[in-house]
């Protein structure tokens, strides 16, 4: 991913936060000659390795669970506040013209050794955390437990684990860092009267930005 420096973001647990509040990721493999790519959610494990790992699974019909190679590195890509930004909120565009629309995002890519894991204990133990952590917001939370036990075996049957172990971490959080200080106030102020929740993220960053710069 093209990042210049004054974009990247190196904090582990900034990182590592992104990845859990944004955990629907995009999985991306080398499938014999060509590239897939699936849509998953994963579960962030610390297990106090250098990065840590990621877990999440695909349908056993998905054939890209057969593709984990030696030595090939596979990559997940988590997709955090995404905003289009208009010149029309920088004081500097009404100065002198000097301004043309972009887009701020913040994204991590995680790369590592990945593989496939079809150990039903595994796979149950999996299902149960991930269905915890997204079923913890609901008033009457719904539990693995909560199915027949054979039809829980059934569902897991068909189903493949994917591991990744993750060896490096590439963040990117482009918040108008190469903009003028009054131009990175216009663009929160702009988000945040927009109110929505995907604005209101974006001019958060923003602003996390403005201050560490201050």
């Amino acid at each position: 991913m093209y990042s210049p420096q004054q974009f990247e973001e190196t904090r582990l647990s900034v990182l590592h936060d992104l990845i859990r509040s944004h955990p629907f990721g995009t999985f991306v493999i080398l499938a014999g000659t060509e590239l897939s790519a699936n849509h998953i959610p994963f579960l962030l494990h610390p297990d106090g390795s250098d990065k840590g790992r990621i877990c999440g699974h695909v349908s056993r019909a998905n054939p890209v669970w057969k593709y984990f190679a030696a030595g090939v590195e596979v990559l997940a890509i988590f997709q955090g506040p995404e905003s289009y930004i208009t010149p029309s909120w920088y004081p500097s565009k009404h100065a002198d013209g000097k301004a043309v629309p972009t887009w701020n995002y913040a994204v991590v890519h995680a790369y590592g050794k990945g593989s496939a894991i079809e150990d039903a204990n595994w796979l149950l133990e999996h299902v149960t955390q991930l269905t915890a952590v997204h079923e913890a917001g609901q008033a009457l939370p719904w539990q693995v437990s909560d199915a027949p036990k054979d039809y829980t075996q059934q569902m897991i049957s068909g189903i493949v684990g994917i591991e990744i172990r993750i060896s490096r971490l590439q963040g990117k959080w482009k918040v108008g860092q190469n903009r003028k200080h009054a131009d990175r106030l216009g663009v929160a102020a702009g988000l945040e009267s927009q109110a929505t929740d995907r604005s209101r993220a974006m001019a958060g960053l923003v602003m996390e930005r403005v201050k560490s710069a201050s």
